[in-house]
């Protein structure tokens, strides 16, 4: 097996930490992916969801008009709108923004794994890199696949990884079904009939009435969802008035509503939007649910390729550190709108050091664990050389 440049990998991932970019406006970090994967002599193809690309690295009697069987392999690229608090020499330096998810860090050891693939192509097919913008709420999955991702690149199956810091460095985990949930973010308008704070029996006052659906919302968990089915529904932000002595027409409630099943969430939602109808009629105001833009669908694992990727997670880490019963997650994660097209899973690669938990995604302190990225890069290489093999003894 070739040798990984590990040090030029380790510089590359922290100037992107040092230079973080959000959803959509991610163009240094693209320029910066292009340039390293042209100096491997690998064609790049820009211009998907904005500041995507795509990578493609021909096994060794392959081309680009005769792929073979096509594996993707997708990392995000983008960063976070959040003010870092580390003072390390590779802190972000750029305010009020940092990469604080571990985008950099699944950019480089999938850069890791083009270095690998590249400078030994006996595999019979096609590996795709796939580097995505906007996973932080600006659904670049789908953008890229609205600019046809799927098209121009016909894959077979599609894999990514995201770093967890429950999860010690060194461990890895993968489940068939629910990965991750489906978020839905929504809004709630309450409209009154406002007036003077020294008349409120002339106004219809919407805030204790957005107050009450509140309240009201977490019955829907307790008392409708089956116990033993997983849902969140969170508010995360309530909007109302302009002044203390004055009662405003309208309040906005804003939140998400979190599921592993699909039908879960439309059930809930139905739910949701009758309570807060009747809620707001039984207080002489009206109320109407709005489902808002960038909302997610469940990341759900394809059976097949789970089992696949756990397989290939055991070769590299051992079987005692790679799971594959760990419950899913609460969050989302737009690598969802992708396997609703093609085949694939999403695993977990483990970011805390010294064997314990690390510092938890979107925090101001996080950072991305180095270790990681001779490990990723070469669980990458290994899982799409095994694919692929797999597809030639067909």
């Amino acid at each position: 097996m070739p040798e990984l440049d590990l040090v030029r990998l380790i510089d590359f991932r922290r100037d992107l930490h040092q230079h973080p970019e959000l959803k959509y406006e991610e163009r240094r970090t693209s320029e910066k992916i292009s340039t390293y994967l042209g100096s491997l002599g690998i064609d790049v193809t820009r211009g998907f969801g904005v500041t995507g690309l795509v990578a493609c690295i021909h096994g060794q009697h392959r081309s680009a008009r005769d792929p073979g069987p096509i594996i993707g392999i997708r990392a995000d690229i983008d960063a976070l709108p959040l003010q870092e608090i580390n003072e390390f020499a590779h802190s972000s330096v750029v305010a009020g923004q940092m990469h604080a998810c571990g985008h950099d860090g699944h950019t480089a050891m999938v850069l890791g794994a083009a270095e690998l693939l590249a400078r030994q192509r006996d595999f019979d097919g096609t590996v795709c890199l796939i580097f995505q913008p906007a996973e932080e709420g600006g659904a670049g999955a789908r953008a890229m696949m609205d600019d046809g991702l799927f098209d121009r690149f016909p894959c077979q199956a599609i894999f990514a990884l995201h770093n967890w810091p429950a999860l010690p460095q060194g461990q890895m985990a993968v489940r068939r079904g629910p990965m991750m949930a489906g978020a839905t973010k929504f809004e709630i308008l309450v409209q009154g009939q406002g007036g003077h704070a020294a008349l409120p029996h002339t106004t219809v006052d919407p805030i204790p009435i957005a107050c009450s659906i509140v309240g009201q919302m977490q019955t829907l968990i307790s008392r409708v969802i089956d116990p033993l089915d997983a849902a969140v529904l969170t508010v995360g932000k309530i909007d109302a008035g302009t002044s203390p002595n004055i009662i405003p027409d309208r309040a906005r409630i804003y939140g998400t509503c979190r599921t592993l099943k699909q039908e879960t969430e439309t059930y809930l939602l139905s739910r949701l939007h009758k309570l807060a109808i009747h809620i707001a009629q039984a207080h002489q105001a009206n109320a109407e649910l709005i489902i808002l833009p960038g909302s997610y669908p469940n990341t759900t694992n394809h059976g097949q390729e789970a089992i696949f990727m756990a397989e290939v997670m055991r070769e590299i880490v051992g079987t005692e550190q790679a799971f594959t019963e760990l419950p899913p997650a609460m969050t989302s994660e737009d690598f969802g709108f992708m396997l609703e097209e093609i085949p694939g899973a999403y695993g977990w690669i483990g970011n805390g050091p010294l064997g314990q938990s690390g510092v938890g995604l979107h925090n101001p302190g996080y950072d991305f664990n180095d270790d990681n990225l001779a490990l990723g890069a070469r669980f990458w290489d290994l899982l799409a050389r095994r694919w692929l093999a797999t597809q030639s003894a067909r």
